[in-house]
């Protein structure tokens, strides 16, 4: 019974393109005897041989089929030009254009980033604003700002041609979300708190070694929203008026570090303790 089994599995596993060279000579046979156990009229004859045998080498003249297709090749994408047209995302140059055409008003020196820098609001975002009834040709980018020193939303849309600033919006209580360099700045200050020593003992107890930066971990996150939480301390009741994120975090190319209890208030600069 073992052996019938066996031989079972080396017939399934065989390829199913195997060619008359690849089994024994008892096994092939002769092109005729196919014919004749499918209930063909007869034994095959020479003719009938060669017949078989050149519809088989119809493929290619040493009878292994054709040859093999050529390996692909990747055609390289077009270089992208310094500007755009009509709904075209917005270029690398364009963005770079927009984003200090929307930091030139003099009222940037009074606003804030997340790291306290005064002179320069945090930049959230850009992108290709919505085109103007009759000019679709216009290239225009709507660009969002955050300010810390006031907590406030401000939103600027920016003629790329002209470098003209056509509309500034100003919000409170808006929070878009997060930035890379808010979350950045998120992990410095649980890492300077006392709440951070569970961080840096989980990593130590993942990797033997100590954690001394940002730069060793893997980390995402985005907005605190109070009104999805079931408990807030009250230490973050202004979260929504301030700017508040909520980190996820883990080793690089390793073990996951539970963050998702550290609140940090990037207004108030404070990092706090939920659940």
């Amino acid at each position: 019974m073992a052996v019938t089994g066996t031989a079972a599995a080396v017939a399934i596993t065989l390829p199913g393109a195997a060619g008359a060279e690849d089994l024994p000579s008892a096994a092939a046979g002769t092109p005729g005897a196919a014919s004749t156990a499918a209930g063909a009229p007869g034994a095959a004859t020479g003719a009938g041989a060669q017949g078989a045998a050149g519809a088989d080498g119809a493929a290619g003249a040493d009878g292994r089929g054709a040859p093999p297709a050529p390996p692909a090749t990747v055609v390289p994408a077009a270089a992208e030009g310094d500007r755009g047209t009509g709904t075209d995302p917005l270029t690398d140059a364009e963005l770079a254009r927009a984003r200090d055409l929307a930091l030139a008003p003099g009222d940037t020196a009074a606003r804030q980033d997340v790291d306290g820098d005064r002179g320069r609001p945090q930049h959230l975002g850009t992108e290709l604003a919505d085109p103007v009834p009759g000019q679709e040709g216009r290239r225009r980018a709507q660009v969002r700002l955050y300010d810390y020193a006031r907590d406030e939303l401000v939103t600027r849309t920016v003629d790329l041609a002209t470098g003209k600033v056509e509309t500034t919006g100003v919000r409170r209580g808006v929070q878009p979300s997060a930035h890379p360099e808010e979350l950045r700045a998120a992990m410095e200050l649980i890492l300077a708190s006392p709440l951070g020593k569970g961080v840096k003992e989980d990593y130590r107890d993942a990797t033997g070694t100590e954690l001394k930066g940002v730069d060793q971990l893997w980390f995402n996150g985005d907005v605190y929203r109070t009104y999805r939480e079931k408990n807030v301390p009250e230490a973050l009741s202004r979260c929504g008026e301030h700017r508040c994120v909520r980190l996820v975090a883990k080793v690089r190319n390793g073990a996951w570090i539970d963050t998702r209890n550290l609140i940090v208030d990037l207004s108030a600069r404070n990092v706090v303790r939920v659940g």
